[in-house]
């Protein structure tokens, strides 16, 4: 995955208008929590560049956390444990995957709770054996 030179400005202009204030509460948020600025990877506004590679060999870069506006949900990009933090018991109507946080709308969840697993998203992340790109 890689950075790409599409405009962040641009790509929030486009937003459906339903989204557009859950997508600006979710840039503050990372925002606050990460103290980076947000960075397009492809469709994912991305915070940092970590650089992986698995013991396989495969290797890319990754944000250490991020975003995506999907038709079905918000999509967040959290840790890789993400589906076993306590905190999701807290946390209002939501779906998980490995290491995504799916959520309808900003409104079915708890923004202290999500604040605090975003915070220990980061944490975790940042914890692992990954070279810190920024």
């Amino acid at each position: 995955m890689d950075i790409t030179n599409t405009d962040l400005t641009e790509y929030l202009e486009n937003i459906e208008e339903k989204r557009k204030d859950d997508i600006n509460t979710l840039l503050t948020m990372f925002e606050e929590e990460i103290n980076l600025k947000p960075k397009l990877w492809g469709s994912i506004v991305g915070f940092g560049n970590l650089h992986y590679k698995y013991k396989t060999g495969r290797q890319g870069n990754m944000p250490i956390i991020g975003f995506a506006n999907r038709k079905q949900a918000l999509t967040l990009y959290l840790s890789y444990t993400i589906s076993d933090n306590p905190l999701l018991d807290k946390l209002g109507k939501h779906k998980v995957s490995v290491s995504c946080l799916y959520i309808n709308k900003l409104a079915d969840v708890d923004l202290s709770v999500l604040r605090e697993l975003i915070r220990t998203s980061i944490q975790e992340t940042l914890s692992l054996d990954y070279e810190r790109i920024e």
